[in-house]
């Protein structure tokens, strides 16, 4: 039924949006010099997209000091190049309290998993203004100073090869002296995952040439997600059938970031930026697993809880130039960056089991220690060449080193002495160096077309080693290519085209090559797959916008596609769950969308379906019926009587079956009301998040002999409370903060 009234909302919308909406608005203008007859009468069309006239009638003694002409802007803007900007300033996505909610938020993105990824494109990488950051340093930007979001689906050879599509973060921007600052506070209630408080500020003040800016973040509370699953092995010689739940009960002991930056600029294109940041996850709580056994012979059970006790410390230094080399626009930017990660668990583990009649207990101690030290540099050239062709050259190289060291220790609840597991203790050490170079040209072929061509190359090259299962070395060397291309069809004032092709690779993250043990009971350990290889993809995409209706179609073509799977262990009923190499796989997807403003209500509407055919033949996947993927997305402002603003968000993902497996469909809605108070220096907003808690992520596969099934539950039900009071003699900010050549810190996750 839900599916039903949001599937005829969605139609409707994109129907009634088609109709063009003529509207005039009449705003008084007054001063202390302006008399009361004056007026500024705006003809506008559709969103106060254009002005048709301006009459004032004037007087010598009168001085119109400032106009202000309020509109509602449209949530979504959609580019020829088949890009989309969605606004973030002032909307319902502007009260999250996090980057990663508010991506969570944004049309044709999903966030699950611990993982950010497009529709029909897979999973993105993060820039900020332009330059590629890492998923530690975007938790770190407020939300407040965000002022948009570019989604790339297409992305040049400038971007890194590093992921399948680019979320590039744009921050407001400012041009008077002065100081500006912002103060939130959330708090979140949820009966499901308890209350949370979320405390963020940031600052800053400029003058002249020096700028300055700083920002922290606090988050304290309790959060919780749970995960249901099922292993059963039909086979009656070898009938088994596990029922697991894991209980994550977090709690934020300090989960904090922080920011300071310095910029000196020497001229309005020419400047120079020192910055250091950072974050502080201390996580602890309790996660409970309860894990019930049945075989031919009879039934056993296992309660393990985890004290958890980790703590996790992220520190960057970005050192950046950036300067104007001609009066062309042409520009050059070099760029620094350190990046130090520093991981320690100490985990307390109590285990209780009941196996034949008969209970048994014991504790255990997983300490980790682990560092990851990432240097990079980056330099970028763009030559604007004449008014319609432009080169863009560039280069970076990146150096990581990643240890860890895993100490597990068992004792039994009789004596208590400690013993080293050598079978779940490892040691892991990874070296990696990545120089890659890129070319980009853009030009025209006629009056209606022009293009962009470029390629990228990268140069890789790492040394692995562990003693988990036996001492293990890797060494290899490899190369690789990315081109694209990009044409633009400017077919009239209405009709607009686009077509792409894009190569990208996606590498495994280190914490995936990374063997050691995550424990969760006697049979469900979490482990790291030294032989992961990249994956890598070609895109095509079709596009055309038709006055503000935007379609779409494209197909990506996947090798070594990086999944996951839970496989039978070395003993008869252990499992590991292990990211693996699928063999390939190929995906077809399709959208509409349509967005439209008025004066009182502002409308995003998309309709999507995706494609999904996953292929392997090494690991006994059993092979089902593919089934497309339905996305309906719909998100409206209403402002009431200039009032107060009214928001409602909702989106729906269909089941899908993608070869290898399938999912459950899951689906949000969210409200918000919104108010401004003394001249819009305080906003308070109240949200319910996901009111029927529809957010889960579910679905099924059979590997080997075993079929699984999982449930996975999120805190994302709640109700939320926002206060946000702007302070400062200036509205706008200028510190240009750029940071450079993050891929590799994404893969530090």
């Amino acid at each position: 039924m839900r599916f039903l009234i949001v599937v005829i909302i969605s139609v409707y919308c994109l129907i009634f949006s088609s109709i063009e909406i003529n509207a005039q608005a009449v705003k008084k203008v007054t001063d202390k010099s302006f008399v009361e007859e004056d007026k500024l009468i705006v003809k506008t069309e559709s969103s106060l997209s254009s002005l048709d006239s301006i009459i004032v009638k004037d007087q010598e003694r009168n001085k119109l000091n400032e106009v202000v002409v309020k509109s509602q802007a449209s949530l979504v803007k959609h580019t020829a190049n088949g890009n989309i900007e969605v606004a973030v300033a002032n909307t319902l996505l502007a009260t999250s309290s996090s980057v990663n909610e508010l991506l969570s938020r944004v049309p044709n993105v999903v966030v699950a998993d611990g993982e950010i990824s497009l529709l029909g494109k897979g999973e993105a990488i993060i820039y900020l203004n332009g330059i590629l950051i890492n998923y530690e340093r975007f938790a770190a930007i407020p939300v407040s100073q965000i002022q948009k979001i570019e989604i790339i689906s297409n992305p040049s050879s400038r971007y890194d090869a590093e992921g399948k599509a680019v979320i590039n973060i744009i921050t407001k921007k400012k041009t008077q002296n002065g100081l500006m600052g912002t103060a939130n506070q959330h708090v979140s209630v949820s009966k499901f995952g308890g209350t949370s408080y979320n405390t963020l500020l940031d600052f800053s003040y400029s003058k002249g040439k020096f700028a300055f800016i700083t920002n922290y973040g606090l988050q304290l509370g309790r959060n919780r997600e749970l995960l249901y699953t099922t292993r059963t092995r039909q086979n009656p010689d070898e009938y088994m059938k596990s029922e697991l739940t894991t209980d994550w009960k977090r709690r934020f002991n300090n989960y904090s970031n922080f920011g300071i930056g310095f910029q000196y600029s020497f001229s309005p294109d020419n400047y120079i930026s020192l910055a250091y940041s950072g974050n502080v996850n201390d996580l602890g709580g309790i996660t409970e697993s309860r894990n019930s056994i049945t075989d031919n012979s009879k039934t056993s059970f296992y309660a393990t809880d985890v004290d958890r006790n980790d703590v996790l410390l992220n520190q960057f230094v970005n050192l950046n130039y950036n300067m104007k080399t001609d009066q062309k626009g042409s520009t050059l930017f070099i760029g620094s960056q350190f990046s130090n990660y520093n991981q320690s668990i100490g985990d307390f583990i109590e285990e209780n089991s009941w196996v034949d009649k008969t209970d048994a207990e014991r504790y255990l101690k997983n300490n980790v220690g682990s560092r990851i030290n990432i240097i990079a540099l980056q330099a970028d050239y763009s030559k604007k060449l004449n008014e319609k062709a432009k080169l863009e050259i560039g280069a970076k190289f990146s150096h990581a080193t990643i240890k860890s060291e895993t100490d597990f220790l068992i004792a039994d609840a009789d004596d208590m002495n400690y013993e080293l597991d050598d079978e779940l203790s490892s040691d892991f050490e990874y070296k990696e160096k990545i120089a890659a170079a890129y070319l980009n040209y853009f030009g025209s072929l006629s009056e209606k077309v022009n293009f962009s061509l470029g390629t990228r190359a990268e140069k890789t090259s790492y040394s692995l080693f562990t003693d988990a299962g036996g001492i293990q070395q890797f060494e290899k060397t490899y190369s690789n290519f990315f081109p694209n291309l990009l044409l633009n069809f400017n077919l009239s004032e209405d009709w607009k085209g686009h077509f792409s092709y894009v190569s990208r690779i996606t590498r495994p993250r280190y914490q995936a090559l990374n063997p050691y043990v995550i424990y969760q009971d006697p049979f469900t350990t979490i482990e790291g797959n030294p032989n992961l290889l990249p994956e890598k993809t070609h895109a095509f995409e079709i596009g055309m916008i038709y006055k503000k209706v935007d379609f779409k179609i494209g197909y990506t073509y996947k090798i070594d596609p990086i999944s996951a799977a839970a496989l039978h262990g070395d003993t008869p009923n252990s499992y590991i769950l292990r990211a693996l190499n699928l063999e390939k796989g190929h995906v077809l997807f399709a959208s509409i969308s349509r967005s439209f403003a008025l004066k009182w209500w502002n409308s995003t509407n998309i309709i999507s379906m995706n494609l999904t055919k996953s292929i392997d033949n090494y690991y006994s996947f059993e092979f089902s019926p593919v089934q497309p993927q339905f996305y309906f997305y719909s998100n409206n402002t209403f402002t009431i009587a200039q009032l107060f603003k009214l928001q409602l968000l909702a989106w729906y993902l269909s089941d899908r079956s993608y070869g290898l497996g399938s999912e459950n469909s899951r689906s949000t809605v969210t409200l918000g009301i919104e108010r401004n108070f003394f001249k819009d220096a305080l906003k308070l907003n109240f949200t319910a998040n996901d009111i029927f808690h529809k957010f889960m992520v579910s679905g099924d596969y059979n590997v080997g002999q075993t079929q699984i099934y999982y449930h996975r539950t999120y805190t994302s039900n709640y109700f939320k409370l926002i206060a946000t009071y702007n302070f400062g003699d200036s509205k706008k900010t200028n510190y240009k903060k750029s940071e450079i050549e993050q891929s590799e810190n994404n893969r530090a996750r």
